[in-house]
């Protein structure tokens, strides 16, 4: 599940990623405007990935699944948001230590909190919150069956 979860994550990071940096270098879209499209672009990627194929959660309604995910979501924009922002504002008024402009500071304020909020946050909530129960029903109807099974053979004997 960790492999496909990555995996998954790459593919909106891709997304998330192109999005932003293309908005922010070939538009000329404040890199905060660019990051906030570029996660929503992400996310709505990331959720229809995750809850097909990583999580497999067909058996479970989508509803509980996306207002779970939208929670989580917004904390993760927000983290990817104000991380971002107060990266790039911190790098580049760094001038005595290094000389960076506002463009590659975006990028590399982008990379570094995305990694850090797709480790730390995204994952673990994803696995601990958003789709805990996604195979809760075939569970019950598998403890359902041996329940049945047990009383079956307790009164043929």
């Amino acid at each position: 599940m960790f492999i496909r979860a990555q995996l998954s994550a790459q593919i909106a990071t891709f997304v998330d990623f192109l999005i932003s940096i293309l908005l922010n270098q070939c538009a000329n879209v404040y890199y905060v405007y660019a990051t906030l499209i570029g996660s929503i672009s992400g996310g709505l990627t990331n959720c229809a990935i995750n809850y097909k194929w990583t999580f497999q959660t067909e058996d479970c309604s989508p509803i509980p699944v996306i207002i779970k995910y939208t929670l989580v979501w917004i904390g993760s924009i927000g983290l990817n948001l104000w991380g971002t922002y107060l990266l790039t504002e911190f790098l580049t008024l760094q001038n005595s230590f290094i000389s960076i402009n506002q463009s590659t500071a975006f990028i590399i304020a982008k990379v570094s909190v995305s990694i850090m909020v797709a480790i730390l946050w995204n994952y673990n909530l994803h696995k601990t919150f958003v789709f805990k129960d996604a195979h809760i029903n075939e569970k019950l109807k598998n403890k359902i069956k041996q329940i049945t099974n047990q009383h079956g053979n307790k009164k043929t004997s």
